[in-house]
């Protein structure tokens, strides 16, 4: 029989490559042409090379499958072994999510009395963001990182919240920009906030539990305070470095007194231990309630505390009608709400124990204590006592950005 010669083998080996290689994938593409070459012995692997266009190494890899009794480590009905293939993006570019999480911390929008987190920014704007300096991220990939992260589309809900702060936008753009510096630098940074007031008593608690079938608890059926319990204010301390909180449970009234007593315990109970070497703090907190911007006796308290402490207070206040960006809502109260859920809150330990217990998947701890301090209603604050206050405004907004300096008594 006439041997073919190189040319003719290349031409039949290209004919059958070309009919079957589209129904080939990467593995059983390398299994078939180390198949070729093996068959043809001596310079099979050259002259499959020219037929195929696939490389010797290629084939060199095929003709160690085909050699290897386990499959050269990958199982059957694999193309590759396990571990093989390129890497996700986020493996390669491990900084890629939290920079995402960064973009939409000043934009992010939401029910507090909900996990659900949604964001104004578009995956295409996000995208061109992250890709301001170097390609790193496709707006599709953005959202499935985005879908990871518990954010989802949402179209626009009508919430009156009244009439909308020209500098809102400029305010919320300082507080994150001031956040980030002292988290960079390890100073403590807490959002405050006074939750709804509770009955206490055997009163129906929103929401439902599991109990045998039939069996409901029983409270009361009209929801008139108990004038010997009356009700509980819950002041709550949210650490944003730290995922941990502080509520101070109050029975008498939600001043100022009672606000920065609570920041106080937060410090001793907590703060100390985890900023010992801090020389600041910073304060989020509401335009108005008992923490106020205008409320004079908030910073006489405040002042008493830094210098307790030692340590400068800087403060920035939410513009008006924006109570629902404050951290502590989503982070911490939204929680606790959950928690308790249709438990009647009968009293002021069982509210207590039900905070204290309040926990998530990502590590969030809050402690509570009761504070059964009788607070004085309507202290009034002389021009004298409110000018011995060593404040320091900011220049942006020096009704709710400022520093309260610690003196050296």
């Amino acid at each position: 029989m006439k041997t073919k010669s190189a040319e003719e083998q290349v031409s039949i080996i290209r004919g059958k490559y070309q009919a079957i290689a589209p129904y080939l994938n990467e593995r059983s593409r390398r299994i078939w042409v180390a198949s070729e070459a093996r068959t043809l012995g001596h310079g099979g692997q050259n002259l499959v090379h020219k037929a195929t266009g696939l490389s010797c190494a290629t084939i060199s890899k095929g003709e160690r499958e085909l050699a290897s009794t386990d499959t050269g480590g990958v199982e059957i009905g694999r193309i590759r072994k396990a571990g093989g293939g390129r890497k996700s993006k986020l493996a390669v570019d491990k900084n890629l999510k939290q920079d995402i999480a960064d973009i939409l911390e000043a934009s992010t929008r939401g029910d507090p009395e909900t996990p659900l987190l949604w964001s104004s920014k578009s995956t295409r704007k996000i995208a061109e963001v992250i890709n301001q300096d170097s390609p790193r991220v496709s707006h599709s990939l953005v959202a499935a990182i985005l879908d990871d992260m518990g954010y989802s589309l949402q179209g626009n809900r009508k919430v009156k919240e009244g009439t909308r702060h020209p500098d809102r936008d400029a305010q919320f753009r300082f507080i994150a920009e001031k956040t980030k510096d002292f988290q960079r630098r390890g100073q403590p940074v807490i959002s405050v906030d006074t939750k709804k007031k509770e009955l206490i008593g055997n009163f129906k608690n929103g929401g439902q539990e599991y109990r045998p079938k039939g069996a409901p608890t029983q409270v009361n059926v009209h929801d008139f305070m108990d004038k010997q319990k009356g009700k509980a204010a819950p002041y709550g301390v949210y650490d944003l470095s730290k995922n941990e909180g502080w509520v101070s449970v109050g029975i008498s009234r939600d001043t100022a007194a009672f606000a920065v007593n609570s920041i106080r315990s937060w410090w001793q109970e907590m703060g100390v231990a985890r900023y010992a070497n801090a020389s600041e703090l910073y304060i989020n907190a509401d335009g108005g309630g008992s923490n106020g911007s205008r409320v004079r006796l908030w910073k006489v308290e405040l002042q008493r505390f830094a210098d307790e402490i030692g340590k400068d207070i800087h403060v920035s206040h939410f513009p008006p009608g924006t109570s629902k960006w404050n951290k502590i809502e989503p982070k911490m109260f939204w929680l606790i709400s959950k928690n308790w859920r249709g438990k009647p809150l009968t009293d002021t330990a069982t509210i207590v124990q039900l905070i204290g217990n309040t926990t998530t998947t990502n590590g969030l701890i809050i402690k509570a204590r009761l504070d059964d301090t009788i607070y004085k209603k309507s202290v009034k604050v002389t021009d004298v006592e409110f000018q011995r206050i060593s404040i320091e405004t900011d220049p942006f907004h020096s009704d709710w950005n400022y520093k309260i300096i610690a003196r050296n008594l």
